[in-house]
């Protein structure tokens, strides 16, 4: 029997078999911005490299842009944990969320499926207590657990509310978070002005600042004695609104009282943030993620351990997108594009990029095979695995991308990107040469266009309605 998340103790060591091989997949790859000069071209290490099933720590930031990094060329933002997890791994300039808001991308991360075979991930995101993540539906937790990992998910769940979705009847041992898709730092009171910080099933009453608690939790977890490999879900909920840094209690003390004075816009914070206020929320994520590497260092476990960064969708108001257009709820590159960072060093050397085009269900198909772990039958997996390509530097086929939201398609294919907006016209942009979406081709290669207008339109069809 696992043992239950308590508000002391969490846990962490891992055991485990050999690793697994992979295989591999993607398309051409995209040119986005030049690397920095201490980078090179991902390659995979010596195939004669082997090392246990890996720990995996899963990090996810929210609604952070694609540039908010410094890595990633942020002008006024210093980000050096998430600069040297990407020096010590790989960074992926062309990787995708798995749609444009919060509650889709994490379906298709825990599914490895479109947003769009589920009901739940219809919703975008979920707003309300009619729709969640079945419990029925196999996930990426699940299917660990069912091959001898540990699993617990800390902070935001965003897959549905009590009493019939809960991370912890969907395959995740432990859960310490929140239900929502925001919550006010302080007070912790969610959309609806409910009270939003869970351990289990149970509320659990801290008045701290979130992403501290988050952080605590997540050190705590990983610096107990398991007996086996785990998988930790961590899902900061900074720097989603409201702009709340810590120590700014006076900013969330007004939020607080909007909020019980029944103002259902207080916590969207529209009449308040900054520039200045979004880069000290995105630094303390970065410090928060140091903290909890450094436990994971301590804890001796960080050699096989596969750590993974990214945000679950395109950045916000106050983010640093450029050169993308458009941001959170487009399909544009700046609501979809991400920052991506791995890093294992058993098996994969640092100081790499890879311009390799990805989203979200291929890390659930890749992490699936690097532990053991089969897709369960019935439910086939929409992401290609990575896995051969990052171990062994094998091929990844050319494969089409896919996203749908309401009013939007997308498709890429190599660095061609099928887009249609809520004007309704088909517009093609090539990535390699125009990142910025700003030349439309789709007059002068009619017959590219209608390809890429034939596949999208194949996948939707296998797709439920909205």
């Amino acid at each position: 029997m696992p043992t239950p998340l308590s508000r002391r103790a969490l846990g962490g060591a891992a055991a485990g078999a050999a690793a697994a091989a992979a295989l591999g997949a993607a398309a051409a790859p995209a040119q986005a911005r030049p690397a920095p000069p201490e980078e090179r071209d991902f390659r995979a290490a010596s195939p004669r490299r082997h090392s246990r099933r890996p720990n995996i720590l899963f990090v996810l930031g929210d609604d952070l842009g694609w540039a908010d990094l410094s890595s990633y060329g942020s002008p006024h933002i210093r980000t050096p944990n998430l600069d040297r997890l990407a020096r010590q791994g790989v960074r992926f300039t062309d990787a995708y969320s798995g749609s444009a808001t919060c509650s889709p991308t994490r379906f298709s991360l825990y599914t490895g499926r479109y947003p769009g075979r589920t009901k739940g991930g219809l919703a975008e995101p979920i707003a309300d207590r009619s729709a969640g993540l079945e419990p029925t539906h196999p996930t990426l937790a699940s299917l660990l657990r069912d091959s001898g990992y540990a699993t617990a998910l800390i902070g935001k769940w965003h897959c549905g509310y009590l009493p019939d979705y809960s991370p912890t009847r969907s395959g995740w041992d432990e859960f310490f978070g929140n239900f929502g898709g925001a919550l006010e730092y302080y007070s912790k009171l969610g959309l609806g002005g409910e009270y939003d910080l869970y351990e289990g099933d149970a509320e659990y009453k801290d008045l701290r600042y979130y992403t501290r608690i988050l952080t605590e939790r997540a050190s705590e977890y990983i610096g107990r004695d398991h007996d086996r490999p785990w998988l930790l879900n961590l899902n900061f909920t900074t720097p989603h609104w409201p702009w709340v840094a810590d120590g700014d209690k006076e900013t969330s003390d007004e939020i607080t009282r909007r909020i019980k004075a029944g103002d259902g816009r207080a916590l969207w914070h529209q009449d308040g943030g900054s520039i200045e206020k979004y880069g000290q929320m995105v630094e303390d994520l970065d410090r928060s993620l140091g903290t909890v590497l450094d436990a994971l260092r301590r804890s001796g476990q960080e050699r096989d351990t596969l750590v993974f960064f990214a945000s679950d969708n395109g950045g916000e108001r106050f983010s640093y997108n450029w050169p993308l257009s458009g941001n959170k709820g487009s399909l544009q590159e700046g609501g979809i594009r991400v920052p991506s960072i791995l890093r294992w060093p058993a098996r994969i050397d640092g100081g790499q990029v890879s311009r390799l085009p990805v989203f979200t269900p291929d890390w659930t198909a890749t992490l699936l095979e690097l532990a053991g772990a089969r897709p369960h039958p019935a439910y086939p997996l929409d992401g290609t695995s990575l896995a051969g390509h990052l171990l062994r530097g094998d091929d990844v086929p050319e494969r089409d991308l896919f996203w749908r939201v309401r009013g939007e398609r997308a498709l890429r294919r190599g660095d061609w990107k099928y887009y249609r907006g809520k004007t309704g016209r088909d517009q093609l942009f090539h990535l390699g040469r125009d990142v910025r979406e700003q030349a439309d081709l789709a007059a002068a290669e009619p017959g590219l266009t209608a390809s890429l207008r034939t596949a999208w339109e194949r996948i939707d069809a296998g797709l439920l309605r909205y």
